[in-house]
């Protein structure tokens, strides 16, 4: 029996159904409404949220694997509190009901946030930790320290291994999360920098979680990334997916940092999340550059899917789900 958090987001929900089309049973929390797909009546759905200890450990009754992929994502300075108390004692309690039911190994979804991304001239790789210095993020320090959570189970004695993905390219909820960046192409945003990021295919961070999951391997983390790409040419790349003009209007360091004072002024009267954040504005622009070996290097069969294709399968699933001409 296989428990799952984060039911209703893009790992999570991937997650889920290749668990199911292997055959596997399936124990899943979702907070608002549980994802609907071919099967998902096989899996055994349970509403609840990480901070209430008691329903957890119900949920984890006659489970043997745990996968962590519950989080809130948000770079807006008003959720920032809020965002770090779920994370971290979110993680804390997964931790806690893995331990206290003899759970057999926790596969945990972190980020290379985690890592501290703003390193220039440096390649970021797994040997590496946020600092206040390397971090340009509240998000960032959330996910370390529910990290720090994950470690502290394993002194224990609890098996865990942990996933670092970096941007996460699929099909889902396109009106949040990384998913976002699809609707932003599709209504021809005109706006990108020359800033750089690693990218990974959904279906990648499912198969390598579960990979880990079957491996004798406890006690590691690993960036997951398939490639480093310039921001411009992914949003330009799904702009020809969905037959879109591609961005045209570079975006300066100077440029945005206006908009997001712009922007932080317009939500302070609106009430509104703005659209762009001192810390989103930073992240357009940093160049940062993920080593993806170590994990290669582990599972040398492993091949990752390329992000043409990636892109490819993700506008003809959103244009479905969407129904988008």
């Amino acid at each position: 029996m296989i428990f799952v958090t984060g039911a209703s987001g893009l790992v999570g929900s991937h997650l889920i159904k290749s668990l199911v089309e292997k055959g596997l049973s399936v124990v899943a929390l979702y907070r608002s409404a549980p994802p609907v797909f071919e099967g998902s009546n096989k899996v055994k759905w349970v509403k609840g949220d990480l901070l209430h200890i008691e329903s957890l450990e119900n949920a984890l009754e006659g489970v043997t694997q745990v996968y962590h992929c519950a989080a809130i994502v948000s770079f807006a300075p008003a959720q920032a509190a809020t965002m770090l108390h779920a994370n971290i004692e979110g993680t804390a309690n997964v931790v806690n009901a893995c331990i206290e039911k003899n759970i057999q190994k926790l596969v945990y979804v972190s980020s290379v946030a985690a890592l501290g991304r703003i390193r220039p001239g440096v390649a970021i790789d797994e040997s590496m930790n946020w600092t206040p210095e390397t971090s340009n993020s509240v998000y960032g320090k959330s996910k370390y320290l529910a990290e720090m959570e994950v470690w502290r189970g394993m002194g224990e004695g609890l098996d865990v291994a942990v996933v670092n993905p970096v941007i996460i390219l699929g099909a889902g909820d396109w009106n949040k999360g990384s998913s976002e960046i699809f609707k932003s192409a599709y209504d021809s945003f005109p706006w990108y920098t020359q800033g750089v990021s690693g990218f990974v295919d959904v279906l990648d961070v499912v198969d390598a979680m579960q990979l880990l999951m079957k491996s004798a391997i406890s006690g590691q983390r690993y960036i997951i990334s398939a490639e480093n790409v310039r921001y411009q040419d992914i949003f330009t790349k799904i702009a020809q997916a969905f037959h879109k003009k591609p961005p045209y209007k570079k975006v300066t360091p100077f440029l945005a940092g206006i908009v997001w004072r712009l922007e932080a002024i317009k939500g302070f009267f609106t009430g509104k999340t703005p659209l762009l954040t001192k810390e989103t504005a930073a992240t357009a622009q940093a160049v940062v550059h993920f080593d993806n070996s170590k994990f290669l290097k582990a599972f040398p069969e492993f091949k990752y899917r390329t992000i043409e294709s990636t892109i490819e399968r993700t506008c003809a699933e959103l244009k479905a789900l969407y129904t988008l001409a």
